[in-house]
């Protein structure tokens, strides 16, 4: 039996000026099913969903609700139709509650109490775990996601979107969102999921649509399609998905963290009494909860934030005091993305060439900048990474996310450093434009550097690191082989169910209670500890 349509948008087009964004578009999304969105960077996903959800509006086409055509100009227009989205940075008041959060921007008289009691009978009714009556700056980032969530079938959305919703979810909770997004199918909700995570497309829809340069490409049947396929739609060529974990002969360490301590901007404890180093021709990859510390001993690397306690050591030399001008200049590269990448990463207002002058512009002799050489290098790295762009000149605020990140990671590692530290260099990107990306490090490995990778991938840390630390809460939970790990693994020691650090003052390697490993797993332990392999 066929099912009903509930969404449909026929020959959608939306132009910004000569850029075409979306060219006679067509979408069907049918009542109760999961379908999932995929392009690359700059295929017009993002703009699509926003004239779904009323923040655009299409120059030409139409779009159907449930077999009527609509106009749909704001946000509230949308609401009207039943149509929520989900939003991959959270809309939400970090000082209110999630019952209150939940009715923000409702033109009605309700009592607290009732919308506590009605967040209630959803969360149970889809299996949701919140309380209504927690404030969001104490949640963490899955059940600030589920307020979210919940905010949209609260007003009544039977159409929901989701963008990028696993970005930033433990395995454990990506398994819990999934088991209630297939409770919200079997309850009729129809669903599109924004997402770059193929595995995920596989195990969660019905069907994929795929676009690429603005243009609807096709639909297929999940069940009836592969991985290598749907990037094959999405890129127009063969691409070849397996990441390389370069084999390499480990030199000394070049970067060395003792005992760090670091606070936060609010003088809570980031980072607490962590150790651990990076080998040269090594990818040391961290894993952890989004604010875990992650941003914070990013900082104090770059000489950005003061330590509380602890060593930071570059080739046996201190770096404590230095200025991140002196930091760099040791050959230490910080390739950090922002949820802001143009407020904080980069000057949106200027070009490609001129961004790629911010570190080195003060080094140009004479009294004129040095912008021949600049434009060179900017060719290059557009060349290197696909970076779509009229030219080197063109502002980067008028790029795609997509385009802006790669000019951001590339100018990094275009200076030649021996020390990366890499922190969600895919963040947002698509398949093709990520493992141009992992190709550049495992380059940088190849050739003796040091490398520091914060992501929030489990599958790629597991097939490109060499070893994996696992932060929880701002404690390091131990260090472990990639190869000799699993996902299930890092999941538990994400959350603090599983501690594999020193415990014992004499050094003689502990492991918490509440451990499972194997007696095989405990005899691997034991040995990489005895060989100095595993530091905590």
């Amino acid at each position: 039996m066929k099912k009903a349509i509930a969404l449909e948008m026929k020959n959608v087009c939306k132009r910004f000026g000569p850029v075409i964004a979306n060219n006679n578009v067509n979408l069907t999304l049918y009542q109760g099913e999961i379908l999932s969105l995929l392009g690359e960077n700059g295929s017009g996903k993002t703009t699509l969903m926003n004239m779904i959800s009323g923040i655009y509006f299409p120059d030409e086409g139409k779009i159907l609700i449930n077999g009527e055509e609509v106009v749909i100009k704001t946000p509230k227009d949308a609401f009207k139709y039943k149509i929520g989205m989900i939003h991959q940075h959270f809309k939400l008041v970090d000082v209110f509650t999630a019952g209150e959060n939940v009715v923000l921007g409702i033109d009605e008289k309700y009592s607290i109490k009732q919308v506590n009691s009605r967040v209630r009978e959803i969360a149970e009714r889809y299996g949701f775990d919140i309380d209504p009556e927690k404030k969001i700056h104490e949640m963490s980032v899955s059940e600030k996601q589920t307020v979210e969530i919940i905010k949209v079938l609260y007003r009544g959305a039977d159409i929901l979107i989701l963008d990028e919703p696993t970005a930033v979810l433990t395995p454990q909770e990506i398994t819990k969102l999934f088991a209630v997004l297939r409770k919200m199918r079997e309850d009729g909700k129809s669903i599109i999921i924004i997402t770059h995570k193929l595995n995920e497309v596989m195990e969660i829809s019905d069907r994929v649509s795929i676009l690429r340069k603005g243009e609807y490409i096709t639909t297929v049947d999940t069940k009836k399609t592969t991985e290598k396929q749907l990037t094959e739609y999405m890129v127009g060529k063969k691409v070849d998905l397996k990441i390389q974990r370069v084999k390499t002969d480990f030199d000394l360490p070049l970067l060395e963290l003792r005992d760090l301590r670091i606070k936060k901007d609010d003088d809570s404890v980031a980072i607490d009494d962590v150790n651990f180093y990076i080998r040269g021709g090594e990818i040391l990859g961290v894993a952890g909860i989004a604010g875990c510390g992650q941003k914070e001993l990013c900082e104090a690397i770059a000489g950005l934030r003061p330590l509380e306690n602890g060593v930071i050591a570059h080739k046996g030399e201190s770096l404590i005091g230095l200025t991140p001008k002196q930091i760099i200049e040791k050959g230490i590269a910080m390739s950090f993305i922002p949820e802001d990448r143009l407020g904080m990463g980069l000057a949106p207002s200027f070009s490609i060439t001129d961004n790629m002058m911010l570190k080195t512009y003060n080094e140009t002799k004479g009294p004129f900048v040095d912008r021949k050489s600049a434009r060179v290098r900017a060719e290059a790295l557009i060349e290197r990474l696909g970076i779509v762009t009229p030219s080197t000149e063109t502002p980067v605020r008028r790029l795609s996310g997509g385009n802006v990140q790669k000019v951001l990671v590339g100018r990094e590692i275009e200076a030649g450093p021996n020390v990366i530290v890499t922190a969600y260099p895919v963040r947002g990107l698509d398949i093709n434009s990520s493992y141009a990306i992992y190709d550049i490090l495992n380059d940088e490995k190849k050739k003796g550097t040091g490398i520091l990778f914060i992501g929030e991938d489990l599958d790629v840390m597991l097939a490109l690191c060499d070893k994996i630390m696992v932060l929880c809460h701002g404690k390091n939970m131990g260090i472990v082989h990639a190869s000799k790990t699993t996902k299930e693994e890092l999941g538990l020691m994400m959350t603090g169910a599983l501690d594999l650090t020193e415990v014992k003052k004499d050094k003689k390697l502990g492991i918490a209670k509440d451990s499972n490993l194997t007696e095989e797993q405990w005899q691997e332990v034991k040995k990489d500890n005895q060989e100095g392999e595993i530091n905590d």
